[in-house]
């Protein structure tokens, strides 16, 4: 019998006793009514065995993307039954989230709770925008500072490049890390390095030259060690 690509139990299934759908990466087959399942079917396990939906008594159920969290969180308020689809990313070596299972009637009644309101989440939404972005600007010219304050020699406008691409909300990068929110020396410093790693040196050539990562680095550190060592002194901003 072919098996899903569920070897791996998701976190969620762990931390709740929440029903769990699997959006399946390569084909398998139902363990009892041998229906063959392409892949991106959805099925579940029970005592370890693959089960369509419609065995698993869950055709009944709709699929919501996730997206829309007020519509999400409204669909499975008014839904007896919900279930959580996970697909498991070989990229991340994780499940993530892909919707939800719900009622139809329950995504029809959410639906229009979310058309009836839609002006003021919107009004909302602009507001909650409005924050974050006067968040991350603060963020970026105190950034900008303490870089300033740790290599006095970095020009102005440089210091401020590199905190406005490691604050970027969303990139993942250091400076939204707890340590570079923190304004913390050594999260600054990673992000000053890496700055200059891709400004100053010919690191990305060495990369586009077939170079492994490491011999890159390794190839272009002393002419790192040579920019930090100028910006940690005041007057290199001056020449």
């Amino acid at each position: 019998m072919k098996q899903p690509e569920v070897s791996k139990q998701p976190e969620a299934a762990g931390a709740a006793a929440e029903p769990i759908v699997f959006s399946i990466l390569r084909a398998s087959q139902c363990s009892q009514c041998k229906t063959e399942l392409e892949s991106g079917s959805f099925l579940t396990l029970e005592k370890g065995q693959p089960l369509c939906t419609t065995c698993a008594d869950l055709d009944h159920l709709v699929f919501l993307p996730r997206g829309d969290t007020a519509l999400t969180r409204r669909a499975r308020k008014h839904s007896s039954l919900s279930v959580v689809v996970v697909k498991f990313s070989r990229a991340r070596q994780r499940y993530e989230r892909q919707g939800v299972l719900v009622e139809e009637a329950a995504l029809d009644e959410a639906q229009e709770e979310c058309l009836s309101d839609e002006e003021v989440r919107a009004r909302r939404r602009v507001r909650e925008a409005a924050r974050r972005q006067e968040e991350d600007h603060e963020l970026v010219q105190e950034m900008a500072g303490k870089i300033r304050a740790f290599f006095p020699g970095c020009p102005p406008s440089e210091a401020l490049a590199i905190a406005r691409h490691t604050a970027e909300r969303g990139s993942g990068r250091v400076g939204r890390s707890a340590s570079g929110r923190a304004l913390d020396e050594g999260a600054l410093r990673l992000a000053v390095i890496a700055s200059i790693r891709h400004k100053h040196t010919h690191y990305d050539k060495l990369l586009m030259r077939g170079l492994e990562r490491s011999e890159a680095r390794w190839a272009v550190q002393d002419k790192i060690e040579e920019v930090l060592s100028s910006w940690e002194s005041p007057e290199a901003s001056n020449r």
